[in-house]
């Protein structure tokens, strides 16, 4: 069977009440499995990740949407991280036995079916995307719920399913296909948010850094802190260990500390042995050396 990863970030972090309603639609469901789901409350986001059979995916994920939907209105809604719509993204990731072509199918397939049932309007992107400017998922987010009402209008930002028009209290979604990403947040100990976003202009790529960094600020108030937040789109080329290391010499420049590092959702075994491997200063390591490796065979 071909495996399929898909991650749907959806706009409530908050009322855990609503976060229950709208993940139960993924709950005990045959033919994939519900990873799991993380709650931020100062991001205001949910992070949701299933794992198996594409098609069943698709079906679950439709209906999370009507969920989504019903539940939150944009127009109230506020938190640290961008978002345009209630569901505000859906990556789907090849993990076994699928192409990366076969997952650009499946998400114009997913896309089709909630623009269909719900009139939401819907953005492809990354690999799902023909169009070099609107790959980048920062660059079809621009401006927000709030902006988006204005830039559907454009001609050159009309939606890939729909009317150029966003949904009332939903906005519009991005589907997507994707290598896998891993979301990894710097904690540093201090609450200036200026600190975190000059860091964060360091190491990202739009700004002359790592190639595969998507980084701003993020300010966790009930912890009184800040966060260098990013995406790291390909850690084969970019390793963890190599951007948390940066952000640490950057901190220096500011009087400032890490002190702490987060990852939301999965993350790949392989990257996790990279950082090992620094940090332990090992020689010849490799994935063959890892138990779980033999045993997942």
């Amino acid at each position: 069977m071909p495996i399929v990863q898909c991650v749907p970030n959806f706009s409530e972090g908050r009322d855990i009440e609503k976060v229950e309603s709208i993940v139960s639609c993924l709950k005990n469901q045959e033919g994939f499995k519900l990873v799991s789901y993380e709650i931020d409350p100062s991001y205001n986001r949910t992070v949701v990740t299933l794992l198996g059979d594409p098609e069943k995916i698709v079906h679950a994920v439709v209906e999370m949407v009507g969920k989504t939907t019903e539940l939150i209105d944009l127009n109230h809604h506020e938190g640290e991280h961008p978002r345009m719509g209630a569901t505000d993204v859906i990556p789907f990731i090849p993990i076994k036995d699928i192409t990366m072509a076969e997952c650009v199918e499946i998400a114009k397939h997913c896309a089709k079916l909630i623009n269909e049932k719900y009139n939401i309007p819907i953005f492809l992107y990354e690999e799902a995307q023909e169009r070099e400017y609107r790959r980048d998922l920062a660059n079809i987010r621009k401006g927000q719920f709030e902006g988006m009402k204005e830039k559907i209008k454009l001609p050159e930002w009309a939606p890939d399913y729909g009317k150029p028009e966003i949904h009332p209290t939903a906005g519009a979604t991005a589907v997507g296909a994707r290598f896998p990403l891993i979301a990894f947040n710097i904690n540093l100990d201090t609450n200036n948010i200026d600190i975190a976003n000059n860091i964060a202009k360091a190491i990202r790529f739009s700004n002359g850094g790592f190639r595969y960094i998507k980084a701003g600020p993020a300010e966790i108030k009930e912890k009184g802190i800040v966060q260098v937040t990013m995406n790291i789109t390909n850690y084969k080329k970019t390793p963890i260990y190599r951007v948390f290391e940066t952000v640490k010499m950057e901190a220096k420049r500011y009087g400032v500390n890490v002190t702490g590092s987060e990852i939301i959702g999965l993350v790949p075994m392989e990257a996790l042995v990279e950082s090992l491997e620094y940090y332990l200063g090992l020689e010849e390591f490799n994935m063959n050396k890892v138990l779980e490796t033999h045993l997942l065979e």
